[in-house]
């Protein structure tokens, strides 16, 4: 995809004078039984032995836990590829998994994966992780289940090819097309959707209508909708046809894409996301979806979103 016109938004860094490192003073005084040291943290005016004054000033230590083989539920709820550890703390407060026959709603419950763990009736058992990549068709729910679509992205995963059970790696919306990841990996799925991580995204955009300059640096400089500012990373026309752009973004929140464009008065006719998290769907047609490589696991496991 070539770019005629690219730009990227400007991002100030900050500048200023680091404050200064706190010193502290030694004073060496002579006991009875040999030389002992004692020292005074700056601005307390209070005398400490070396004991004191390092257990004092040393970093703290994390709090130890008994390695007994015990995990917390909603690790093991979201290991077993029912969904992410975030949505399994919301099926666990409301009521959703049950500990050995007895509903459990207290975050941060800790289990042994000997234990009869179900949701909603249905017995988890840990399951190997696996990930996959999907080329979504139009026309798709992103959901693992919904009584009411017609068709969800899970009909297009073959059970004889992938017998663990996944779940889509966020969202994207029915008529949204393009690049969507699957897994049983709740811990990778929980960091590939939280804003903290900022993962990458590219959507290639068709509008109704030509995007103005004015309108094209608004999407830069940033715009504010319902639910807060947001402003592109990147944004570019495509080929140098003005109704056709592409747009990197670090948000995922509902319909983003859509809703900035919608903002400032133009229709999405297609909507296609290319790039994810630093994947993209070369070689796969729409519907057809694979197991990711080695390599591209280990990008993912060391935070390589980029």
């Amino acid at each position: 995809m070539q770019n005629n016109t690219s730009r990227k938004r400007n991002t100030p860094r900050s500048a200023g004078p680091k404050a200064p490192a706190r010193q502290s003073s030694s004073k060496g005084r002579q006991g009875g039984s040999g030389k002992t040291y004692e020292r005074r943290s700056a601005g307390s005016g209070r005398y400490f032995s070396d004991k004191q004054y390092k257990k004092k000033n040393s970093p703290a230590k994390a709090p130890k836990t008994e390695d007994d083989g015990l995990v917390r539920l909603n690790k093991f709820v979201a290991n077993s590829g029912v969904c992410s550890r975030r949505e399994a703390d919301k099926y666990i407060e409301a009521g959703l998994v049950t500990v050995n026959g007895k509903i459990v709603t207290e975050l941060g419950t800790r289990v042994s994966p000997t234990d009869d763990i179900r949701f909603s009736g249905e017995r988890l058992k840990g399951e190997k992780k696996v990930y996959l990549l999907m080329n979504k068709p139009k026309n798709f729910v992103t959901t693992t289940s919904d009584p009411h679509a017609e068709r969800t992205v899970m009909d297009l995963i073959s059970t004889e090819l992938c017998k663990e059970r996944v779940f889509p790696v966020g969202r994207l919306d029915k008529a949204t097309t393009g690049v969507l990841m699957f897994t049983n990996d709740g811990a990778l799925a929980e960091k590939l959707t939280h804003p903290s991580y900022r993962v990458k995204k590219i959507y290639y955009v068709t509008l109704d209508k030509n995007l103005k300059k004015a309108d094209f640096d608004a999407v830069l400089e940033g715009i504010t909708l319902d639910d807060g500012p947001i402003a592109a990373d990147s944004l570019s026309y495509v080929n140098g046809v003005q109704s056709e752009v592409g747009i990197e973004i670090h948000s995922g929140r509902n319909r983003i894409v859509r809703r900035i464009f919608e903002h400032l008065g133009y229709r999405v006719k297609k909507l296609d996301r290319v790039y994810f998290a630093g994947l993209t769907k070369k070689n796969l047609r729409r519907g057809q979806w694979r197991f990711l490589t080695e390599e591209e696991i280990n990008h993912l496991m060391m935070g390589a979103f980029d």
